[in-house]
Order: structure tokens, then C-alpha cells, then sequence
């Protein structure tokens, strides 16, 4: 029986006395990732690569390895990569597609350089089919991993949960009404930590490799969310759809709106071994400041 088809059942496969390298790890995924992995295995199996090491004197007390990684710098990419059986790629939080495509380009050099014996790499769901956008750098890199040869697993995260279903959901308690942009459809997101536990499960269990999996948490939508609202709260909060959402909120307000974010999968669930969690789960988490 394969990892991915025995994902439900704890320590059927795993890793033994590997190096694994999160890169990114001083961002809140990459932390994350960190944190599960250490329940995992021993701590000293993992290496933190950051930009800054002395920014991360949190990792390594809990007996993480910190690695100076620099996406603008493929030296220390290099030297952060060796003795890697398995590196997490997080993806750059370059906004610029060209920067980050370069910057993701030079880290898969590098870890070919280094030696790292397979690549597990933060996607966004769409970048196998579209290549502009959010999907545009994302595209351009799972392309270069192929081209690698490396062995890579591709994990396509949706949208963070923590973008709509935070703490200021309070706000919207206090004043009795909830708004939104979205038409009223469907939102595909998953909570960070989700994502994160499902990253640190490829890279410790075997049959991953060769996968690319769409990552999704259960569909939901901003009425439905009024409703767990008002009875976690316990108290009623109506609901206006109509909104119109500034920034870069009302940019996915209108990704969702279009249909943009109703892709649907079983694959977070697989490898989480369980349900992803679920909406009141999260507004609960929300309204008592716990979500992360």
C-alpha cells in the first residue's frame, strides 16, 4: 500500500534520519510547516533556511537548524540546501511575477547543485493550467521543476481561510451585519495551518513524489457564514452581499463572485488523514483570537 492511499494511518511511512529544509521559514507558512514537522521527527533533522538568521532565534530553540537562504542570493541557497533529502520550496512573497520566477528559478538550480533528492513545492490551484495572474509565476515554476528532472511533489494551495475568517469578524458582531462582494458564491479556501500540516506530511511520508495535488477546504459561502456568525456569537448579524470591497479583499471578493474559488477536491483531506476544518471551526478559532 502506497503513502498517499495509507495517508489515514499515522506512521505507516515516514522518514528516517533525513535532512529536511523548509525554505521561507520565518513566514507564517513556513513556521507553521516547522511546527508540525518537529512532532513528526527529531528536530535536528530540519533546517530552517531564512534570509535572516537572527531573526529566528524562536526556531532554533525548539533545536531547528537555521540556514542563511536568500532567494536573491543562489550562494547561500546552495549552502542552505546541502544534505537535503526532501526541501519544502515555499514560494517568494515577491509580488513581482518576473522577480519571482528568477528568484524560484535560482533556488531549483541550486538545489539540483546541492544535491537535494526531491523538491516539494508551494503552488497556487490553477498554475497547471493558467499562466498569468497569480497563476503566472507559479506556472513558470512548477514548469522549471519539471524540466529539472528533480523528483518534486506539487502541493496548489487555495487562498488562505485567514484572508476572510479572522478576528475581525468581531467587528461585524458588534455592528450586526456582515458584508460582502462575493454574489454570494461559493469559497474554496483552506486554513494556513491545514495547508501547513498537509506540506509537512508529504515531506515525511513516502509515495508523494510525481504528485501534483489541489488542495481545497470545504465550499462556503459569506450567507452561510453570517449564520455560524450569529450562532457561535449568540447573537444575530444580518447580511448585506451587495458591498463594494476596497483593495486587495475585493479583488478575491471578485475572484469569488466570477466563480473563480468553487474548485472542489478530496485531496487536503487525504492527506490530512481527516476532515479539513471546517467553517464554524474556524469562526469559533476567529472570535476567540486562537487563528493563526
Amino acid at each position: 500500500m502506497s503513502c498517499r492511499a495509507a495517508a489515514r494511518t499515522p506512521n505507516v511511512c515516514g522518514v528516517n534520519d533525513t535532512l529536511i529544509v523548509v525554505s521561507a521559514a520565518s513566514g507564517a507558512l513556513g513556521r507553521l510547516v516547522i511546527g508540525d514537522l518537529v512532532s513528526r521527527v527529531p528536530a535536528g533533522q530540519i533546517v530552517a533556511a531564512v534570509r535572516d538568521p537572527g531573526r529566528t532565534a524562536d526556531l532554533a530553540g525548539r533545536g531547528v537548524q537555521v540556514r542563511r537562504g536568500d532567494y536573491d542570493d543562489a550562494g547561500s541557497l546552495r549552502e542552505a540546501f546541502k544534505g537535503a533529502a526532501r526541501l519544502l520550496l515555499i514560494s517568494s512573497p515577491e509580488l513581482d511575477p518576473g522577480r519571482r520566477i528568477a528568484q524560484h528559478t535560482a533556488a531549483i538550480e541550486a538545489a539540483g547543485e546541492a544535491g537535494v533528492s526531491s523538491v516539494v513545492y508551494t503552488s497556487v490551484l490553477g498554475a497547471d493550467v493558467g499562466d498569468t495572474g497569480v497563476a503566472e509565476a507559479h506556472h513558470a515554476t512548477e514548469r522549471a521543476i519539471f524540466a529539472s528532472g528533480l523528483p518534486y511533489t506539487v502541493v496548489r494551495n487555495p487562498f488562505y481561510s485567514e484572508a476572510f475568517i479572522n478576528a475581525g469578524l468581531r467587528e461585524a458582531v458588534a455592528s450586526g451585519e456582515l458584508t460582502s462582494g462575493t454574489g454570494g458564491r461559493g469559497l474554496n479556501t483552506a486554513l494556513r495551518a491545514d495547508l501547513a500540516e498537509a506540506a509537512a506530511v508529504v515531506l515525511t511520508q513516502d509515495g508523494h513524489l510525481g504528485h501534483a495535488y489541489d488542495l481545497t477546504g470545504p465550499l462556503w459561502t459569506y450567507p452561510q457564514l453570517v449564520d455560524v456568525l450569529s450562532e457561535v456569537a449568540g447573537r444575530p448579524v444580518s447580511y448585506r452581499g451587495d458591498a463594494a470591497v476596497p483593495g486587495a479583499l475585493g479583488w478575491l471578493h471578485g475572484q469569488a463572485r466570477a466563480g473563480m474559488l468553487e474548485t472542489q477536491t478530496d485531496d487536503l483531506a487525504l492527506l490530512l488523514g481527516r476532515s479539513p476544518t471546517t467553517l464554524r471551526q474556524a469562526v469559533a478559532a476567529a472570535l476567540s483570537a486562537q487563528i493563526r
